[in-house]
């Protein structure tokens, strides 16, 4: 297997050409330490999210790990399912950080570091949880909109606001505030989304005064305010015809000032058939709207998490990225944004309307070894044998709050070392493609009768079975998957949050040229 060293890595990251450098380490591995550009697939499902985020077997692909030596069996993975480009980081990401190059804590960081970037060149107007509240008392004309997924909006919220995605704000905020004297707050959990949802309406031209939340839930409650829970305000969905021929217009005006293109369905079906290239189709619309009308080839990416968390969906740095919506609004400023971040993005003329052509069939999961399975009432009445082990490969956290008495945690990188201590081993799993990967590696490493307990814990539970919870048990020291230091910040723990803000605002400082260099953050309209 070919390696390069992190000099070599480093050119290759900045000499124009597509790339995909991946960090094989598992989650919490991962968000405490990777470089810049390094996106997250842990080997611990390394199969399943490899086609997608790398959809061009033919690209550079380099792996990293934590010098543990999981990137060459990940490698090995990659050649087997036609990856020809495959190189490894010798000496893994401590080799990096010996040649003098940054490791990054945390997740999204090249996402959170741009919002960070706009708020700093665009002065983008921020209000404090305090000022929010003296609004309130004052009963100002005053409308807050929260930018997250609904799922997470729910979880808590600022008392009274609206959930509207980032990606629907151009689009839906005239039916949310139609009053021009209303003021728009956005808000998030943190800062990212608040800075880029509130630059989103002031750029798209809103006459409303407009401001991010500092520090969004956070601050709120860092603020000794309480949080809402369970909210279900939504944004409406519907759009007058008058009001989005208007929206078009402005759509169209950001995006041409902001470089955006539309490319033609021929064209963008000739990109799919280049090998030479990485070419992403990305539905931006609301997941309610792709469940009812799913395009073949398409990647659902809602438009405002595409910009929080760009590299889920995209693992290629260099890639082309084609938008599509059904009306030409979201997909344009959603491109603006994509093109500030450094991606070659640009929106399907037509939109969904022209998307619904024969499209090739996007990459897919390969197909994986069978795995026997053995219910829970033929599991039981082993347990206790020595010739018999459960192994539970759900997260950590999972496994903590409750599992089989008997079962061991592991995961995929280290359960090899299971494989020749029983003649039957058991897997629990909430999914059953990471039970087939863990498999495949038991029996490489000497596993013989490997079986997937049917229903999992789920149905354990239901055939009325013992179940146990373990508090410190994996140690945290063994739970790779769980990345402690974003955790606590969304349980009650007020230190946390700070240390986490303090992170997020600290990111612009740990830049260097190369790194900085990626982004093209417009300094106005």
């Amino acid at each position: 297997m070919a390696t390069i060293d992190a000099p070599t890595l480093k050119a290759w990251l900045g000499d124009g050409r597509e790339i995909a450098l991946l960090d094989v380490s598992e989650h919490g591995q991962y968000g405490s330490m990777h470089p810049f550009f390094a996106v997250s697939l842990p080997y611990s499902r390394f199969e399943l999210g490899l086609p997608a985020l790398v959809p061009n077997p033919a690209v550079r692909l380099v792996l990293c790990d934590q010098g543990d030596g999981v990137a060459e069996r990940a490698a090995t993975r990659a050649a087997l399912l036609g990856y020809d480009h495959v190189h490894l980081l010798s000496g893994g990401k401590a080799a990096w950080r010996d040649a003098g190059y940054t490791l990054f804590a945390g997740v999204n960081v090249p996402s959170k570091t741009f919002g960070e970037l706009v708020a700093h060149a665009r002065a983008t107007p921020h209000i404090s949880a305090g000022a929010l509240q003296a609004m309130r008392d004052a009963r100002e004309n005053f409308v807050i909109v929260d930018g997250r997924p609904f799922a997470e909006y729910r979880k808590k919220s600022i008392p009274g606001g609206i959930c509207c995605p980032n990606g629907e704000l151009a689009l839906r905020i005239g039916e949310i505030a139609p009053d021009p004297t209303t003021k728009i707050v956005v808000n998030c959990a943190g800062r990212t989304r608040s800075i880029i949802g509130a630059q989103t309406l002031i750029d798209f031209g809103v006459p409303n005064p407009v401001y991010a939340l500092e520090n969004g839930t956070q601050g709120w409650f860092l603020a000794g305010l309480e949080l809402e829970h369970g909210a279900q305000r939504r944004h409406p969905n519907h759009v007058g015809a008058a009001g989005l021929a208007e929206r078009q217009a402005r759509a169209a005006q950001l995006a041409h000032t902001r470089g955006v293109t539309t490319v033609t369905p021929t064209t963008a079906q000739a990109w799919l058939a280049d090998p030479a290239r990485t070419t992403y189709l990305l539905d931006v619309r609301t997941a309610e709207e792709h469940a009812a009308q799913a395009l073949p080839g398409f990647r659902h990416a809602p438009g405002g998490q595409l910009v929080q968390a760009t590299d889920q969906w995209v693992g290629v740095k260099g890639a082309r990225l084609v938008l599509a919506d059904d009306e030409l609004v979201r997909a344009p400023v959603v491109a603006g944004w994509l093109r500030q971040l450094g991606h070659e993005a640009c929106v399907l003329d037509g939109g969904i309307a022209a998307a619904a052509l024969d499209w090739p069939r996007p990459p897919q999961p390969p197909a994986l070894p069978h795995v026997p399975e053995i219910t829970a009432h033929e599991l039981a009445p082993a347990l206790g044998e020595a010739s018999v082990q459960i192994v539970d490969l759900r997260p950590a956290m999972t496994f903590r709050q409750g599992h089989i008495a008997q079962a061991k945690w592991s995961i995929r990188p280290r359960v090899a070392t299971l494989a020749a201590r029983a003649i039957l081993t058991v897997l629990v799993a909430d999914e059953p493609g990471v039970a087939a990967l863990a498999a495949l590696d038991l029996r490489e490493a000497g596993g013989s009768d490997i079986r997937l307990l049917t229903g999992g814990l789920a149905d354990w539970r239901v055939a009325g079975l013992p179940i146990v919870a373990t508090p410190d048990d994996p140690p945290d020291a063994d739970c790779i998957d769980f990345l402690f230091f974003v955790h606590s910040r969304h349980e009650g723990d007020a230190e946390a949050a700070r240390q986490y803000l303090a992170w997020e605002t600290g990111l612009l400082d740990q830049l260097d040229a190369q790194e900085r260099g990626t982004f093209q953050v417009a300094t106005a309209l």
